[in-house]
């Protein structure tokens, strides 16, 4: 007689999706945690910078970084003693073996983000007694640093997808928020990487569009073409935006002076970030799109389909983003955003006041200086095939995204 009973696999894809309706896991919860407070202790901490300049390894702001760092570790690191050791066949079966221990492909990714983290912290702390303050962000401790929060991004990230494409209908709803979560975590993560390039004096030249072409579109593009929720891209957008104005507002609350020269302006409450970036427009733009060709979390049949989405969505990012940014960025430079709503016209203590902070920085490698239409429509033309392969590889990503169960 030939056995009707199911293959192992089968009974392992049933557990799994129940397991993950139920709940989300402790370790998940923990995971996107540490991705906010390493996020967000970074932003806290380059306010701390600009405010008081003075810094020691455990200020405020680090600790929140290090509990970041530390909460991702921790339980990541269990996960991966449990799966290895005392691990169901289901857990076991979605896990990836590294160096004879078993764990999700996201918590491996966590935990070295995690170590990295934790490793740049005493040589920061020597980089700052040897050096003084850095002239720069990128500064060789940061980099170790900023290579441990983005693993850790990436790592909450997996963990969630995976997580989320396991479920069943109803796990589904849940876990589709603790995508976008991470998601939105990672956009937070980029923008802050990318501050040097989004001051508002900044957005009338070809590098900040050239530059927001190339990053952006590849993470909604990615976000959106993995989501099984009706519009990811807008909700992560919408995630990025609360958070960032919640850091903003709430920093200046609090006192700080400067407490290192050179002080070039007085400062006496932590100076915020810059107003977020209006990522909501395009995202929009990118969830219609994507719902046009293809159902939330659905692969299109023929790949032609994401070359076209790609182009239309390439020049629909430039045109939208562009513009919004081009004319928000006029009104940061007016009275009008001077105020606690909007925090326009705020500088660290370390930038002497004048008129460059009225007006826009035309300065440049394409531009030079008083502002020409000709020289940025020369410079800035390059946006548009930049953000198609932006868009493009942000689709493949997705599909890549929509695969992932370990």
């Amino acid at each position: 007689m030939e056995s009707t009973a199911a293959p192992a696999s089968v009974f392992l894809e049933r557990e799994g999706a129940a397991e993950s309706a139920d709940s989300i896991p402790w370790y998940l919860t923990a995971v996107l945690f540490a991705s906010a407070a390493v996020i967000v202790g970074i932003t806290w901490d380059i306010s701390w910078h600009r405010t008081i300049g003075r810094d020691t390894l455990f200020t405020p702001a680090h600790l929140l970084v290090y509990a970041g760092g530390l909460a991702a570790g921790l339980s990541c690191g269990w996960l991966a003693l449990k799966t290895t050791f005392s691990g169901t066949g289901a857990e076991v079966g979605r896990s990836v073996r590294l160096w004879g221990f078993r764990a999700p492909l996201g918590a491996w990714v966590a935990i070295w983000g995690a170590i990295a983290m934790l490793a740049s912290a005493p040589l920061d702390d020597w980089w700052h007694n040897a050096y003084g303050l850095d002239v720069e962000i990128l500064s060789p401790p940061h980099v170790v640093l900023a290579l441990g929060i983005y693993a850790i991004q990436v790592g909450a990230l997996l963990m969630a997808l995976a997580w989320h494409n396991r479920a069943s209908e109803t796990g589904r709803r849940k876990l589709a928020w603790a995508y976008v979560f991470s998601a939105a975590m990672l956009i937070l993560s980029v923008s802050v990487l990318l501050m040097e390039y989004t001051f508002p004096n900044q957005m009338h030249g070809a590098t900040f569009h050239r530059v927001m072409a190339a990053v952006f579109p590849v993470l909604l593009f990615a976000i959106g073409r993995a989501g099984q929720m009706r519009w990811p891209a807008t909700c992560a957008a919408l995630v990025y935006t609360g958070v960032s104005l919640a850091t903003m507002w709430v920093l200046p609350l609090f006192p700080g002076e400067p407490m290192l020269a050179p002080i070039l302006r007085p400062v006496t409450h932590m100076q915020p970030s810059e107003f977020p970036l209006l990522l909501i427009a395009p995202a929009i733009v990118v969830d219609l799109l994507l719902r046009r060709h293809s159902a939330p979390g659905e692969v299109p049949e023929r790949a032609l389909t994401d070359w076209g989405t790609a182009a239309v969505g390439g020049v629909a990012f430039v045109g939208i983003f562009g513009a919004i940014q081009w004319y928000f960025a006029d009104f940061m430079l007016s009275e009008g955003a001077r105020n606690y709503f909007f925090q326009g016209d705020t500088w660290g203590y370390t930038s002497a006041p004048g008129a460059w902070q009225y007006e826009f920085w035309h300065g440049g490698q394409f531009l030079t200086g008083e502002f020409s239409a000709a020289g940025f429509a020369a410079a800035a033309w390059w946006a548009l095939p930049i953000a198609f392969v932006s868009a493009r590889a942000g689709l493949w990503l997705g599909n890549w995204w929509l695969r992932v169960r370990r």
